[in-house]
């Protein structure tokens, strides 16, 4: 038997490899970058609402401004950060959703109007935006 290796999987080789060269150039790397620990805990830090500023993070990790500045300006770290702002507020959704409803139980009639308007508008249900015509519109006004 030959060592040879068997022309069709060297073509696979090189389409494998041409596609991971491509899902590259369009952003998507073949496998998940690094991010240091020190980054992540900058980035948990800002998510939580611990560090108001990036200079705070930056300084609660252990790492300059300009070193966490330059991080997340990168795609696949911007992405993490994006990812962790999503996943906080998937939580704190249910907590403002029950506020809402609370809200429609209010002794006071604007804060039922506005809090049942912005329930229905979630639903779909939305009014009319055309206004209506007044006494004061249909007599021209002066």
């Amino acid at each position: 038997m030959s060592d040879a290796v068997p022309a069709h999987q060297t073509t696979e080789t090189k389409s494998r490899s041409r596609a991971t060269v491509v899902a590259e150039s369009e952003g998507v790397p073949s496998r998940p970058r690094p991010i240091s620990a020190k980054v992540r805990r900058a980035i948990q830090a800002m998510v939580r609402g611990n560090a108001k500023t990036i200079t705070d993070a930056a300084a609660g990790a252990g790492l300059s401004r300009e070193h966490l500045s330059r991080e997340l300006s990168k795609p696949h770290i911007a992405e993490f950060l994006h990812q962790g702002v999503k996943r906080s507020l998937a939580v704190v959704s249910a907590r403002a959703g029950a506020v809402k409803v609370e809200l429609l139980d209010s002794d006071n009639a604007m804060v039922r109007d506005r809090a049942s308007s912005f329930v229905l508008g979630l639903a779909g249900i939305k009014p009319d935006s055309a206004p209506m015509a007044t006494s004061e519109q249909s007599a021209g006004g002066a």
